[in-house]
């Protein structure tokens, strides 16, 4: 009879259960039907991960819709956590994904489901790695897209490009679960910046760019945009981040001085 999946050595094995979908969390953006939200919990459950994250839901996420969707998953949906914004979700994150549908000037450097799972997996290692998914509606804003480092995107027929959000998390589940199974990755030696702290170093690097006028003031964001992708791409760990923050700091430190020598002179 045929493994399923090829052998695995006793490191293998200590590296699988070290890479735990703990790690992981889901995150619905302001979901607005409780069968979704129940049949995301059945999904959870379904493939090993337990962290739901709900960000200004629009419905009771424990009603009578929901749980009995949930089925035998009900427990995860009893412990999911409420946040009011999706930044406060993503606070203790290291790294995070987002799932979009729409793809433009800044929406071009994206994942499919099987790429983005051979990310993560080793990513979830070093630290708590989230999967956010938007409205079922609308999907996700810009700004919310901005606290991702990546994205995904699902591929589908042209007739119908949008998928049902409770199907999207799943795929996007059994993709990771898939190859956290079936292959061993080498884990990263750096430990990622949490989402909290790569934001603040963003802020601090917005404000100095505007101070030394390289910002366009009325659309600041078409610049940031472009730096966040970079960032994101590097996976930056506490370190890096520290680093930027004493470049930026050094850049307004300079800008003061020269100020102020101009103002004397």
């Amino acid at each position: 009879m045929l493994a399923l999946f090829p052998p695995v050595t006793f490191t293998a094995l200590v590296l699988l259960t070290v890479m735990s979908a703990s790690f992981f969390c889901v995150v619905l953006v302001e979901p607005q039907g409780p069968l979704n939200i129940g049949s995301v919990c059945r999904a959870m459950a379904n493939f090993g991960f337990d962290d739901l994250r709900l960000v200004n839901p629009q419905t009771d996420h424990l009603s009578d819709e929901a749980r009995r969707m949930a089925v035998k998953a009900t427990p995860l949906l009893e412990k999911a956590r409420a946040f009011s914004t999706l930044a406060q979700a993503l606070a203790d994150c290291h790294f995070s994904m987002a799932s979009t549908r729409r793809l433009g000037s800044y929406r071009e450097d994206f994942y499919y489901p099987d790429q983005a799972a051979q990310v993560l997996l080793p990513l979830s290692a070093q630290g708590r790695v989230a999967l956010v998914f938007g409205r079922e509606d609308h999907g996700l804003f810009n700004s919310e897209l901005d606290l991702c480092q990546r994205l995904i995107t699902i591929p589908t027929a042209e007739a119908l490009r949008s998928m049902n959000l409770a199907q999207a998390v799943t795929l996007c589940l059994y993709e990771i679960f898939k190859a956290r199974h079936g292959s061993i990755n080498q884990i990263p030696a750096k430990k990622l910046a949490t989402s909290e702290k790569l934001e603040a170093m963003l802020l601090h690097m917005q404000q100095c760019m505007a101070d030394v006028k390289y910002l366009n003031l009325q659309n600041p964001e078409h610049i940031v945009r472009t730096y966040r992708h970079i960032f994101g791409r590097a996976q930056l760990d506490e370190r890096e981040v520290r680093t930027l923050q004493g470049l930026w700091s050094h850049i307004e430190w300079l800008k003061g001085k020269i100020d102020t020598t101009a103002s004397e002179a």
